[in-house]
């Protein structure tokens, strides 16, 4: 493929799939601008490995793994342990999304998200993955390069977590949300 004809269908994929993205990149590290910066890197990395995501059935998969790569290596870099961002207020745009996007009331949105931030990352990851993207155990264990016992102990590790927290701050629409 040539390079203009390559370039139009990355920027085609990415204007399409760079929301939906970002979207999980929040639910895993629960800032928006954290989020940005994960599609970002993730973006790069597709891109100049575009030729290669060309051969694979599923693009949006690929992405999806290239994005929860990035998020799981960053987790375990230098930097996430010495940056650790406390008691920031609420992003305003992340306010307006939880408005738009979900009729559940903004409080229990900010609690199960703030309860979901407090999960240890490959926690947070096998949820997201199960829960938000419904993927299959199989699926989530190809992604996060595990076994599907892995798969199914870290989520339910997870969602053991999310209902013990949320119950903790009064939340009892857990089983509404099929957590």
């Amino acid at each position: 493929m040539r390079e203009p004809e390559r370039d139009a269908e990355f920027v085609e994929f990415a204007r399409a799939r760079a929301p939906w993205l970002r979207k999980v990149a929040y639910l895993l590290c629960g800032d928006w601008h954290r989020a940005d910066d994960l599609v970002q890197a993730s973006m790069l990395k597709l891109y100049i490995g575009w030729h290669r995501a060309g051969q694979v059935e599923n693009v949006d998969g690929y992405a999806r793994r290239t994005l929860i790569n990035t998020f799981l290596a960053e987790q375990r870099g230098p930097w996430w342990q010495r940056v650790v961002n406390h008691q920031r207020e609420p992003d305003p745009e992340m306010l307006a999304d939880a408005r738009s996007a979900t009729a559940l009331d903004l409080d229990a949105a900010l609690d199960l998200r703030t309860a979901l931030a407090a999960l240890p990352p490959k926690q947070r990851a096998a949820v997201v993955l199960r829960h938000y993207c419904d993927l299959s155990v199989e699926q989530t264990a190809e992604i996060l390069r595990c076994s599907t016992g892995t798969v199914k102990s870290q989520t339910a590790r997870g969602l053991r977590s999310l209902r013990v927290r949320l119950a903790a701050s009064g939340d009892d629409t857990m089983e509404g949300r099929g957590l």
